[in-house]
């Protein structure tokens, strides 16, 4: 920084030192996550008998601190026939989640899916062992 009024102030130089605090607890987070995992595994691709989450469909989940969610997840085919309708289902069971304030889900293909991606209850579900 090259004023000197901002870099050599010392209330510059204990909020730069101070630890960075979030808007939840790790606690909360914790018991957030918990609950979207819980809220992902009521939604069920029609065609197969097991839970999205143990498809391995959800690929990625991020909460802010204002508690919008952002689900980031993809379908066993591109052509699946409820390709339109599944990430409302996502988004629906997610805003369900005391807490949350708005979920957002986001389809995305690249990596593809593939069976390597369902958990062990999954493939024991579906007789995959």
């Amino acid at each position: 920084m090259d004023d000197p009024k901002i870099s050599t102030s010392d209330d510059f130089a204990k909020a730069w030192d101070a630890p960075q605090t979030g808007a939840m607890t790790e606690l909360e987070i914790a018991n957030l996550t918990d609950a979207i995992i819980a809220a992902l595994k009521t939604v069920f691709d029609p065609e197969i008998p097991v839970d999205i989450y143990e498809l391995g469909l959800i690929y990625k989940v991020d909460i802010n601190d204002h508690r919008d969610v952002l689900i980031e997840m993809t379908l066993t085919a591109p052509g699946c026939p409820v390709a339109g309708e599944m990430p409302g289902w996502v988004e629906d069971a997610v805003a369900k989640v005391e807490g949350i304030r708005s979920a957002t889900a986001k389809l995305v293909f690249d990596p593809p899916w593939d069976p390597s991606r369902m958990s062990d209850e999954a493939k024991l579900s579906l007789n995959m062992f």
